[in-house]
């Protein structure tokens, strides 16, 4: 019979486990990217930049963890997350890192901000705006993402279709685009295709991770 120092020997090594499986900063990507919405490998591949062999490697590890799980549709294998409250987690993670590492915060404002030289809007803010009319929220993310879950009151319009549809969009009109979160550059490509067309346009600083702030 087990006794007690032997069941917190398992214990720990479980909780040892899942965090041995999230030491790879591809695979804390490949999880940010399945909290968006289920998605292939080759979606994967070309959203990391790594190589199918790879990022199936890194899902493997994942999937040993039981933090992804997968299913097949057609000809393809379709990720996504093996529970809701790993999205809560990694929404836990992106903020205490932020607290206890001041160069990650520094990274993120040089990395958005001062290099790419845009502005920004928070939620507070853009909640105010939207309030009042202001401003119309555009979602950039591929459709799917946003049918699973966005903001309240924005319009999808996926990156690849803005430039096409920018007519459609209401004259003389404040634009917000925002996509994944901080880290996620079609926000800013948005922005900058926007202004380029003579709109005004932000970017909101947070992401879907941020819903209950507006809510």
């Amino acid at each position: 019979m087990l006794n007690e120092r032997n069941l917190k020997d398992l214990l720990y090594e479980g909780f040892a486990r899942v965090g041995k499986s999230l030491s790879s900063p591809k695979r804390l990507e490949i999880l940010d990217l399945l909290s968006q919405g289920p998605k292939s490998v080759e979606a994967l591949s070309k959203a990391t930049t790594m190589s199918v062999a790879n990022v199936s490697k890194h899902l493997q590890t994942l999937a040993n963890s039981k933090l992804v799980k997968s299913h097949k549709e057609g000809n393809y294998v379709i990720y996504e997350l093996g529970d809701e409250a790993i999205t809560d987690f990694l929404a836990s993670l992106h903020n205490l890192s932020g607290k206890q590492f001041v160069d990650i915060q520094q990274i993120k404002q040089e990395f958005l901000n001062d290099q790419l030289d845009l502005e920004g809007i928070s939620l507070p803010e853009l909640k105010e705006r939207m309030e009042n009319g202001e401003v119309l929220l555009l979602d950039v993310r591929p459709r799917e993402e946003y049918e699973k879950e966005h903001i309240p009151g924005a319009v999808s319009i996926p990156i690849e279709e803005l430039e096409e549809k920018l007519a459609s969009l209401p004259p003389d009109c404040n634009v917000v685009a925002y996509c994944r979160g901080t880290c996620c550059l079609m926000s800013v490509e948005a922005v900058e295709l926007l202004k380029s067309k003579g709109i005004n346009a932000f970017r909101l600083e947070e992401g879907v991770y941020d819903l209950e702030t507006i809510r």
